[in-house]
Parts: C-alpha cells; sequence; structure tokens
C-alpha cells in the first residue's frame, strides 16, 4: 500500500520591503512521503521570496516535469520556475529554456560540493538565480514545522526574518548567481 501525503496548512503574512509587496496568503501544503519538514519549509521560505498571487505549488517531487513552485502567466507560459535543495544541472538547463526566470534555493551540508559540480555547467544560463541557505537556516525553519501554521515572513535587505509568534528565526540567503543587470 503506497503511504499518503501528509497534509499542512499555512497562513502566510508576507512583508516584502524589497520588493513593496505585502499580502496574505493561505496555502495547503502537500508533504510527500519522502519529504522532510526541512525540505517543506524551505518551499515556504522560497514561496515568500518570490510571493505573487499566481504563484503555485507545482508537484515537485511527484512529477518529473514540475518545479517545486512555479508562476505561469494567463496563456500557460511558465514566467517562473523555482525548485529547492540539489537539482540535476541537466534539470536546471532545461527548466532555463522552459522559464523567463529559474531560481534554485540550495540548502543542506552537501550545498557547497553540489554548486562546485554544477557551477561551471551553468555559467551561460542569463535567466538563472541561485541562492544558498546558511547550514543552520533548514533545520531552525524546520522547528517551526505544525500541521496548521501562522507565520510572518518580513523580507529586508535580502534577509528574511519568520516567526509564528512564539519563535523567530532569521535567514540571509546568499547569491550565488544572478543574470547580468
Amino acid at each position: 500500500m503506497a503511504l499518503k501525503a501528509t497534509i499542512f496548512k499555512a497562513d502566510m503574512q508576507i512583508a516584502d520591503m524589497d520588493r513593496n509587496h505585502y499580502a496574505d496568503y493561505s496555502l495547503t501544503l502537500a508533504r510527500h512521503p519522502s519529504e522532510t519538514d526541512e525540505r517543506m519549509m524551505v518551499r515556504l521560505l522560497a514561496f515568500a521570496l518570490f510571493a505573487d498571487p499566481a504563484l503555485a505549488f507545482g508537484k515537485g517531487l511527484c512529477v518529473e516535469d514540475e518545479p517545486d513552485l512555479w508562476r505561469k502567466d494567463l496563456t500557460g507560459a511558465i514566467e517562473c520556475w523555482i525548485d529547492v535543495g540539489q537539482p540535476d544541472e541537466k534539470w536546471i538547463r532545461k527548466a532555463c529554456g522552459r522559464a523567463d526566470e529559474v531560481a534554485v534555493l540550495s540548502y543542506g551540508r552537501a550545498a557547497d560540493i553540489w554548486w562546485n559540480g554544477v557551477r561551471g555547467k551553468l555559467a551561460r544560463q542569463d535567466n538563472l538565480r541561485v541562492y544558498n541557505l546558511p547550514p543552520e537556516a533548514a533545520p531552525a525553519l524546520a522547528r517551526l514545522t505544525e500541521r496548521s501554521m501562522r507565520l510572518q515572513f518580513t523580507i529586508q535587505d535580502g534577509a528574511v526574518l519568520v516567526t509564528d509568534g512564539r519563535e523567530s528565526v532569521e535567514v540571509h540567503p546568499e547569491i550565488l548567481m544572478a543574470p547580468a543587470a
């Protein structure tokens, strides 16, 4: 018998001063049986960083041709493709060909090793942004995990403050790669 996804609810208040985006979102997340709390919370962080009314969760781990998050225009064209973790460089290049903008949020102890292995192969992708989270960020975010969450995200000068009213986590994503201005 196959294991089923665990459903989580997240009410998010986002104050993104870097993009002048202030909004509340009520999200339902399905956590795949093989997904950790850390990965799911990094997906929520990615949502906050790129928040938009049209941003939606993809099937991610369940479907090979979908990202963790994406934003499509009214014609179905992919405007923004977002993956978390350390995706394969061929997968990233394919995403860069399909979407106007691609972002990867890497995290974990092996993130530096992954980046050193793919950096040269991705150098020519002019629509790719790669962020790396500090090693302590994902475990700290995972401590905020509950089946029903109320989270506030404050984003300013590239830093993110996440709080659930009892505990706060500050995350400073490092930009490893960005399109030329």
